[in-house]
């Protein structure tokens, strides 16, 4: 069964990434080269302030990462066996140089930087692992320009990073890390002057473009369906405008054009509160909402958005479609679920949805709280973690491993229809034809001013499926033995669920909407029965 999996996941590989992977493994990392920096570059322009990242400095060897805290009072520290290791990649970021209020803490941050300096020996340790240094050489170099002298050392140890990023590229793993380590890469090449930066200039730049055709979509999403990804990217297309303009260059013309289309993708999928929806792996607090990103691009004399609001936003490429009636938003995942070569974001979520009510999140995802290859990052890629339907408790497409997946689901038949009164969404998905009786999942929605209507209908053999809405932790819920719901919201506006086919029951689950968070929530369970389940919200 595992070989088969195993098959099933490497199958869907570019045979340039199973090259890299070899290569990756068989040749060792190359000894750091320090000599000393090649010299700064003149600065023609002026540097306008980022997004601030939030405060993750406490203290002058105190921090808080992903909602947990730690301390690094030693060397060793930096890479201290049973710290997970996103938590030590943080870390090694220097987020804190660009966050909230960074001037308050200048003494900490310089001492900091000494200490990194000074406690990781050149090409060892997760520092300097390639995706670490492609994040703390933007967020070094993005203190400088923020009127910071470089302290004692670091032009130097700037260089060392790059020159081993630049010969140890993560072209074996792509997607956000090749594309980070493009960035890392010119943001060095123009910081540096001289023939070698040239070459880190012209490296990351060849870098950039070829991904930016990749990892933009036509409808503007980013190509591995994740919000969060998303919001991240769009920033480093900012910080990269920024750059350019600081030192009086002129920015490629395509990085304007998939700004402007990112911005209004992002903005669409965003929640009244200003959230991201958290299909696939996503959470708040590590990427810039909209309206902050939005700011930067003004900032930068990007200017306003162009796009016109409207009832129904189908975005037809990444596989998101956004329904909007009075006081209710209804985002639906009728996506693939990423790059088949590269879908280590993915979640089992084919068909699910969110829903907001009068300005509230009330369906909710799951979220993302862990990037452990455990059992409970299996639980959240699953498909009882998401509002859509379980057939013989399988998963619709086979997530593994922390960040593989097998055989995956395929949308098909979509549909969409608007009129003044009603937006009408179906679609279905091939994801369960692996199993014996090769049941296929249909899922329509039909939204109204007061109204969701949500219908299921699987086809094909199956012992029992089960579709699943999780409500937001602040939504009381009751059922009736009817099969009439009540739910309250926040500041008492109520809203009803009716099962009408089927049979419910409320259990309860979990929300995670930030990395290490799992808050208590109820689930709204419902077997189909002769095949279909229907189910209608209603409110005032």
């Amino acid at each position: 069964m595992r070989i088969l999996r195993t098959l099933h996941t490497i199958r869907f590989l570019k045979p340039r990434q199973v090259v890299w992977q070899v290569r990756h493994r068989l040749t060792r990392p190359p000894c750091a080269d320090v000599r000393p920096a090649p010299p700064l570059r003149v600065r023609r322009g002026e540097w306008v302030e980022p997004v601030a990242k939030p405060v993750s400095m406490t203290g002058p060897d105190c921090f808080r990462f992903l909602n947990q805290n730690g301390r690094i009072a030693s060397a060793e520290e930096w890479n201290k066996p049973g710290v997970p290791k996103l938590w030590l990649y943080n870390l090694h970021y220097f987020d804190d140089l660009t966050a909230d209020r960074w001037r308050d803490r200048l003494q900490w941050h310089n001492a900091l930087i000494s200490r990194w300096i000074g406690e990781n020996p050149p090409g060892t340790g997760n520092g300097w692992e390639p995706y670490p240094i492609s994040l703390r050489t933007v967020n070094w170099i993005k203190w400088i320009l923020a009127g910071n002298e470089p302290l004692i050392g670091m032009a130097d140890s700037l260089a060392a990073q790059v020159r081993l990023l630049y010969a140890r590229p993560e072209y074996h793993l792509m997607g956000n890390h090749i594309w980070a380590n493009g960035k890392a890469l010119l943001f060095a090449g123009v910081f540096f002057d001289g023939s070698e930066a040239e070459q880190w200039r012209r490296k990351g730049l060849k870098i950039l473009r070829t991904e930016l055709t990749e990892q933009v979509l036509e409808d503007g999403g980013h190509f591995e369906r994740s919000p969060m990804y998303h919001a991240i990217f769009l920033e480093d297309l900012l910080d990269l405008t920024n750059l350019y303009h600081a030192y009086g260059l002129v920015p490629e013309e395509v990085w304007e054009c998939a700004i402007s289309v990112m911005r209004t993708w992002l903005e669409v999928m965003s929640h009244p509160d200003g959230e991201i929806t958290l299909f696939n792996d996503a959470a708040f607090g590590v990427a810039p909402d909209w309206r902050q990103l939005d700011a930067y691009a003004l900032r930068l004399g990007l200017g306003e958005k162009t796009h016109a609001p409207c009832s129904l936003t189908r975005f037809p490429e990444s596989g998101y479609i956004r329904c909007e009636i009075g006081d209710a938003v209804l985002f639906v995942d009728v996506a693939a679920i990423g790059p088949d070569y590269i879908p280590g974001h993915a979640h089992a979520d084919t068909l699910s949805f969110e829903l907001s009510l009068f300005g509230h999140r009330v369906i909710v995802d799951s979220g993302t709280s862990t990037y452990e290859k455990d059992a409970e990052r299996q639980r959240q890629r699953g498909t009882a973690a998401h509002n859509t339907v379980t057939v013989d408790r399988e998963d619709s497409s086979e997530v593994w491993g922390g960040f593989r997946v097998a055989r995956r689901a395929r949308p098909f038949d979509l549909k969409t229809r608007e009129d003044p009164r009603e937006l009408t969404v179906s679609c279905a998905h091939d994801g369960y034809r692996r199993l014996p009786g090769k049941p296929v999942h249909h899922r329509k929605w039909r939204l109204k001013a007061n109204q969701l209507q949500i219908i299921d209908r699987v086809e094909g053999r199956f012992r029992e499926a089960v579709a699943r809405c999780h409500f937001h932790p602040d939504i009381e819920v009751a059922l009736a033995l009817d099969g009439v719901g009540t739910a309250k919201m926040p500041g008492g506006k109520c809203f009803q669920f009716r099962i009408i086919k089927g049979a419910p029951r409320i259990v309860d689950s979990t929300y995670h909407p930030e990395f290490n968070v799992s808050l208590p929530c109820r689930c709204l369970e419902i077997v189909l029965q002769n095949r279909e389940a229907e189910l209608f919200f209603t409110w005032d």
